[in-house]
């Protein structure tokens, strides 16, 4: 296994990112958490048996964070049959294997909910019977997407208010089926350009409604869904995941002048919620280092901070974004209140990359290929570093 040329690693043993750390109602051993990371393991949206193995590998130090890949809340927020799904008694059962093996290492782990929208597959929706939704009848996200749609007699669909209130009801049924296959709580997933977003961003919002115009509508949405669910399963067992400074699935990101003040509101709502005593588990963001998933490290990195959150929320922040190249930058940010480094793609590539941060070690090369790919290869296979080591022998 090819491990990374030109890269210094350094022990982080003695940083923040090795103490404990309460989320929740849980006690964790670290501060490193598990991203969600999609990868298209799963045969019509059900789990697959290789899925308990890969995440058995990554909660396998006692005390772990996991968050699970995005997970479909319903069947008409999909279109990728290899995504997984929550919403019927099959996926439910695979998950609670999933989950158990989670326990069993005396980890923890949230399950991730997701809509697509305007990020979904047209004809994929056509053919079930489901409409290609946003939070607007226009723009589309892109010219490719406009000519699916339009192809398959598909258009993109502005949500109505009586769909909108349809959907919260489906990610709190979404919430309760994680719990009841076992998960300890839930994200949300209002980032990187998938629907909850598109409702936040200006781009895709052109809404004249109560969802749409001022900051304060185009939150409704994503607040919705977050009193929803904590109305039904409990405030410690929800956090959520935003992206201010992303570009990717068609968003404005920080090219909106205003992108600051939308998150600031979305963020002091949520504080005002934990200060009523329904503070959330954590709140979840991606950094400016990686505004566009499809890029490589260091490529299209955007200038600014996330450090707005501390001025504003008091509870637990989970930020992720190339922190495993850039270890002094995670041990510069672990230092902060409460806060947490999620780790992606190098922790699809280092099983143990907790043990590999905490002692400095080097890591294994991800092969970008294999992300997607239906097999254990690239998947599964990736050696720890003692089984390098042995490799080596």
């Amino acid at each position: 296994m090819p491990l990374i040329q030109d890269f210094k690693p350094i022990p982080l043993k003695d940083t923040d990112l090795f103490k404990p750390i309460k989320l929740g109602n849980h006690q964790l051993n670290h501060r490193v958490a598990l991203a969600p990371l999609t990868r298209m393991r799963n045969v019509k949206n059900v789990p697959t048996d290789q899925m308990i193995d890969y995440y058995d590998q990554r909660s396998n130090q006692e005390g772990s964070f996991v968050i699970t890949e995005a997970t479909f809340i319903s069947a008409k927020a999909g279109g990728y049959e290899t995504a997984p799904g929550i919403f019927n008694e099959e996926q439910i059962s695979q998950w609670s294997k999933i989950f158990k093996k989670i326990h069993e290492n005396k980890s923890v782990v949230f399950q991730q909910l997701w809509q697509l929208g305007w990020q979904s597959i047209p004809s994929a929706l056509a053919a079930d019977g489901f409409k290609y939704v946003s939070a607007s009848d226009e723009p589309y996200m892109d010219e490719a997407s406009e000519k699916a749609a339009k192809e398959c007699n598909n258009p993109q669909h502005g949500l109505t208010i009586p769909e909108i209130k349809e959907y919260v009801k489906d990610f709190v049924q979404a919430a309760k089926n994680s719990l009841k296959a076992g998960a300890d709580g839930v994200e949300i997933h209002s980032a990187n350009g998938y629907l909850l977003n598109q409702f936040l961003d200006s781009r895709s919002n052109r809404r004249t409604d109560e969802y749409g115009g001022s900051i304060e509508n185009r939150a409704r949405f994503t607040l919705e869904v977050v009193d929803a669910i904590v109305d039904a399963i409990g405030a410690e067992k929800v956090g959520i995941r935003l992206s201010p400074y992303g570009v990717f699935g068609g968003m404005n990101g920080s090219n909106d002048p205003e992108f600051l003040a939308v998150y600031a509101h979305v963020i002091a709502q949520l504080e005002k919620r934990a200060l009523d005593g329904k503070r959330l588990a954590y709140i979840h963001l991606v950094e400016p280092r990686v505004a566009n998933l499809l890029n490589p490290e260091g490529v299209g990195e955007v200038d600014g901070s996330n450090d707005f959150i501390y001025n504003i929320w008091k509870g637990v922040v989970i930020r992720a974004g190339n922190y495993a190249l850039n270890p002094e930058i995670a041990a510069k940010d672990v230092k902060k209140p409460n806060t947490m480094i999620a780790y992606g793609r190098l922790f699809i590539a280092n099983p143990d990359l907790p043990y590999r941060l905490r002692e400095g070690l080097p890591l294994n090369a991800y092969n970008r290929d294999t992300f997607y790919a239906p097999t254990r290869v690239g998947y599964t296979d990736y050696p720890t570093y003692e089984e390098t080591k042995q490799e080596k022998l």
